[in-house]
């Protein structure tokens, strides 16, 4: 705890946040404990945890896809108890949004193949209990937040970035629009998808 305590202090002493790559009880423990900005993954959060979580304002980023993918190949390989994993990861991502938790986007990339869409991790957040608009704020004013960007990004305000994207229906009616989308705006500059 001392040290996880000073990298905390060090890091927020220099003005920039830190996340806590934690998965289970202890780690995610002693992360809130020592007062880290976020805890990415957080399989299973303890109650008191999640309170504090929300005391402090530390935010939970669940990366459900990746912890379902990477469940999947596991328990190809022998071992099951990873699917034990997932209806864990589910309930503590619902306990997380019941106790008013931070909840940002965040997929970990990397964790799956780059032909997997990372956008379907708005499904399973709505499959868990986020209604779409909450599934689509975790990806813009929430994770700006986070990010201490909330001036520049996660919202289309005067003065922000001008980063959009659409897709072909409401994600509102179907979340799984997100997985396709067809126009991009970065910095001004369109991006369309090909026909």
């Amino acid at each position: 705890m001392d040290e996880l305590r000073a990298i905390v202090d060090e890091t927020h002493r220099e003005r920039h946040k830190i996340a806590s790559h934690a998965s289970a009880l202890n780690g995610v423990h002693n992360s809130v404990e020592a007062g880290v900005d976020s805890i990415e993954h957080g399989f299973y959060i303890a109650d008191a945890d999640l309170r504090t979580m929300v005391n402090k304002g530390i935010y939970y980023m669940p990366t459900l896809l990746v912890g379902e993918y990477v469940a999947e190949g596991r328990a190809a390989q022998g071992a099951h108890v990873w699917i034990d994993m997932v209806s864990i990861h589910a309930a503590t991502f619902k306990r997380a949004l019941n106790a008013g938790v931070k909840i940002a986007f965040g997929t970990d990339a990397g964790g799956f193949p780059w032909t997997l869409n990372p956008a379907k991790e708005f499904a399973l957040e709505v499959k868990y209990g986020m209604t779409p608009l909450q599934a689509l704020r975790s990806a813009t004013t929430t994770a700006a937040e986070l990010l201490g960007m909330q001036d520049k990004i996660g919202s289309l305000d005067p003065g922000k970035f001008a980063d959009v994207v659409a897709v072909p229906s409401d994600p509102m009616a179907d979340i799984t629009q997100m997985e396709k989308v067809n126009f991009v705006m970065k910095g001004g500059v369109v991006y369309k998808r090909p026909d």
